[in-house]
């Protein structure tokens, strides 16, 4: 079937999971297409922007514009497609079959994060299919939105954690790691439970003086005001994306305890490389995981006491990394890219 898709992306500053998916799956779009397919991407950015992109679009476009604007807007930018996959909301509708990506609900629940798009509901409601990376999430949007057409698709994992080594004892020390520790990746905003870890480490570093805290993420000001006062604990800042499978690895316990999650990523990369994984029960973490990691309540004393337990190296704790690299391998963006084929075709199709 030959037909013409155009992905719609913003450009951002600071890339993180959603940038992963966006980049995975178009880097793979052409193969799991074909050669009779077209594949073109728009890369959107402010007119200020110094960023790399294909095209300058006002703010007020993407934020607060009425439909009829966005919907003409979307009418050039995407000119000839007979497709157009939506991986940013705030990316100008089209006037052809569109597939969207909603990878959560967390700025209709969290305040500190980008701010909820207005037009959502009604553009979900039109589109030819949704798409989320857990059941959780598509639970969360069929009942914030009501579209008619929301299919699970889970993200994959980057090649390179699969039994990936351990970043050497000479890298670490040049981070400033030394010693057995426990690594948190990821951002800094309300939803990561910050709060929750810092006070669960004082309960775990008074049992286990040995030990230290590694987080790893972009510069933010709550996660140092936390942190840069509790002992041994390092901030390494924003690493290059080469170094995480390695400092993962490397790692005695991953924890995420997180109050809400879309999908989960950094468990399920430290699933990938046999880390253990201590994550709150909430959201999509419990989908995800299963039984290759421990769950426990998103609290300070729920915390530390998973995290005090996988430290141990107990033989359940083994048995489950086991279930979690047997789990992780299941995960990958080639299957996840040929799933997401099956959509871009059915919704071409509708078109014709």
């Amino acid at each position: 079937m030959s037909f013409s898709i155009a992905f719609a992306t913003s450009a951002t500053s600071t890339p993180m999971g959603q940038q992963v998916y966006e980049e995975e799956l178009i880097a793979r779009a052409q193969t799991v297409l074909g050669p009779t397919a077209k594949v073109t991407r728009t890369i959107a950015r402010s007119l200020r922007s110094e960023l790399p992109g294909t095209v300058r679009l006002p703010a007020w476009l993407t934020a607060r514009a009425p439909t009829s604007i966005r919907r003409m807007a979307g009418a050039a930018l995407y000119r000839g497609a007979d497709v157009v996959h939506r991986m940013g909301l705030g990316m100008p509708p089209a006037h052809v079959p569109e597939v969207i990506t909603v990878h959560d609900t967390i700025a209709w629940r969290f305040d500190d994060e980008s701010r909820p798009e207005p037009f959502v509901a009604a553009e979900l409601r039109r589109a030819a299919a949704v798409i989320t990376p857990s059941q959780s999430s598509a639970d969360d949007i069929a009942e914030l939105f009501a579209p008619p057409h929301v299919q699970v698709i889970p993200n994959g994992v980057d090649i390179r954690f699969y039994d990936a080594p351990a970043l050497p004892d000479a890298s670490l020390r040049g981070l400033g790691i030394t010693g057995p520790f426990v690594l948190h990746m990821g951002g800094a905003s309300r939803r990561k439970n910050l709060e929750g870890l810092a006070e669960a480490w004082k309960t775990i570093s008074h049992a286990r003086p040995d030990v230290s805290l590694v987080l790893c993420g972009p510069d933010h000001p709550r996660r140092t005001d936390l942190f840069a006062r509790l002992p041994r604990t390092v901030l390494v800042g924003r690493l290059a994306a080469d170094l995480i499978p390695g400092l993962a690895a490397a790692a005695s316990v991953v924890v995420v305890p997180s109050l809400y999650e879309g999908f989960g990523l950094p468990a399920l990369e430290a699933m990938a490389v046999g880390t253990p994984v201590v994550a709150a029960r909430t959201s999509s973490l419990p989908e995800v995981i299963q039984d290759g990691g421990t769950l426990v309540d998103p609290t300070p004393d729920g915390i530390a006491e998973g995290v005090v337990w996988a430290l141990t190296g107990d033989s359940v704790i083994n048995q489950q990394v086991s279930r979690g690299r047997a789990r992780a391998v299941k995960f990958t963006w080639e299957r996840s890219a040929a799933a997401h084929a099956e959509v871009w075709r059915a919704a071409a199709a509708e078109g014709r």
